[in-house]
C-alpha cells in the first residue's frame, strides 16, 4: 500500500503544478476507478470470477488462485467515460477509445474462457495474435486515412522520415504493446502501476491537449484501480486490463507522434518483453545444437527471475516503479530541454 500511495501522490503532484489543467479529470478518474473497482469486487465473487494460476509459475503466487479477475472492467471505462467529457467527445479520444476498448474486448474473451475452463489456457496464442495484428490492421489504416505523417520524430535531434516501413513498425507497436503489458502483469500492482507513470509521461510530453487528456485520465484510473491491486491484491486486471492498457498506449504514443517517448519512458515495459523473447529464443537455440534446452534466465518474464533470486514482490515493484519514474523524468526533462 505505501508504493501505491507514494505513486499517487508523486503524480498528483506532477499533475497539479505541470498540468493544472488536466487535475480534474485525472481526480475524477481515480476515484471514480477506486469506487467502481469495490462495487464490481462482490460481482465478480458471485460469479466465481476468479484467477487460475499457471502451474510452472512461482510457487509463491499459488495463494492467488481464486482472486477475482477482469478488474479491467473497473478502471477502463472510468478513465475513458472522464477523458469523453472533458474533451467534449473530440475525434481524437474516440479513435483511442476504441481501439482501447477493442483490445480490451480480446483480452475479456480470453480471461472468460480462462473462467469457464478452469485452466490458465484461454485464446491459443495464434487467435490472440490474429486478433492484436486485426485490430492493429484497422488502426493502421486510420492513421492513413487521416494522413498522419509517417515520420519518427526525435526531440532536439529532428523527423527520420520512414515512408511505408512505418506502417510495419505501426503495427509492431500496437502489438508489442498489447503484450509488453500483459507479460508484466504479473505481480500486485505492477503493471497498473509502471503504466500510470508512462501514460503521465505521455500526457506531459503531449503537443495535443486532447491526448494529453486522455493519457492523464487513463493514468489517474491506473491509479484509482490500485487501491484494489496492490499487494496483496484483492482484485486483477487481467488480460481484460492488460491488453487495453496497451492498446491506449500504442495508440496515444501513435496519434501524439510520441513513439519516441514510449520507447523510452515504456523501457522497463520494453524489457520485460524482451526478456521472454529471449529466454525463449535461446532454449529453443540450445535444444537444437545440444538436444536439451537451457535457459539465460531462471524464469521469464524479468520480474519472475528477480523474485526467484530472492527479491520480494513488493522490492520488484518498487525497483520497477522507480526506474520507470526515473524514465518518466529523463524524457521529461530531453523534451523540455530540446523545445518540443
Amino acid at each position: 500500500m505505501a508504493l501505491s500511495l507514494v505513486l499517487g501522490l508523486a503524480l498528483s503532484a506532477l499533475v497539479i503544478g505541470i498540468r493544472p489543467q488536466v487535475a480534474v479529470p485525472f481526480g475524477l478518474s481515480v476515484l471514480g476507478s477506486a469506487l467502481l473497482g469495490s462495487l464490481l469486487l462482490p460481482v465478480l465473487r458471485r460469479w466465481k470470477a476468479g484467477q487460475v494460476i499457471r502451474e510452472e509459475g512461482p510457487q509463491s503466487h499459488h495463494k492467488k488462485a481464486g482472486t477475482p479477475t477482469m478488474g479491467g472492467l473497473s478502471f477502463l471505462p472510468v478513465g475513458l467515460l472522464v477523458a469523453g467529457i472533458g474533451s467534449g467527445w473530440d475525434p481524437q479520444w474516440l479513435a483511442v477509445a476504441l481501439l482501447t476498448l477493442a483490445y480490451t474486448v480480446v483480452g475479456w474473451l480470453d480471461d472468460w474462457l480462462v473462467i469457464r475452463q478452469r485452466s490458465n489456457k484461454g485464446l491459443s496464442a495464434k487467435s490472440k495474435l490474429l486478433l492484436q495484428v486485426g485490430i492493429g490492421l484497422v488502426f493502421c489504416g486510420y492513421l492513413a486515412w487521416q494522413g498522419i505523417p509517417t515520420v519518427l520524430t526525435l526531440p532536439g535531434i529532428g523527423a527520420l522520415p520512414l515512408g511505408w516501413l512505418f506502417w510495419p513498425l505501426a503495427l509492431f507497436v500496437l502489438v508489442g504493446t498489447n503484450n509488453a503489458v500483459n507479460l508484466a502483469d504479473g505481480m500486485d500492482g505492477l503493471a497498473a502501476g509502471m503504466v500510470a507513470l508512462v501514460l503521465a509521461g505521455l500526457g506531459l510530453t503531449a503537443a495535443d491537449p486532447v491526448l494529453a487528456l486522455v493519457a492523464f485520465a487513463l493514468s489517474g484510473t491506473c491509479l484509482g484501480f490500485l487501491v484494489h491491486n496492490h499487494h496483496r491484491a484483492r482484485l486483477f486486471m487481467g488480460d481484460t486490463g492488460s491488453l487495453g492498457l496497451g492498446g491506449a498506449l500504442a495508440g496515444l504514443a501513435l496519434l501524439g507522434d510520441q513513439l519516441w517517448a514510449l520507447a523510452w519512458m515504456g523501457a522497463v515495459l520494453v524489457a520485460e518483453a524482451l526478456s521472454v523473447i529471449l529466454q525463449v529464443g535461446y532454449f529453443q537455440y540450445t535444444k537444437r545444437k545440444t538436444g536439451q534446452g537451457k535457459r539465460l534466465l531462471r524464469m521469464s518474464p524479468l520480474h519472475h527471475h528477480l523474485e526467484l533470486g530472492g527479491w520480494s514482490e513488493v522490492q520488484v515493484v518498487g525497483c520497477f516503479y522507480g526506474l520507470t519514474a526515473l524514465l518518466v523524468g529523463l524524457g521529461w526533462a530531453w523534451w523540455h530541454w530540446a523545445g518540443a
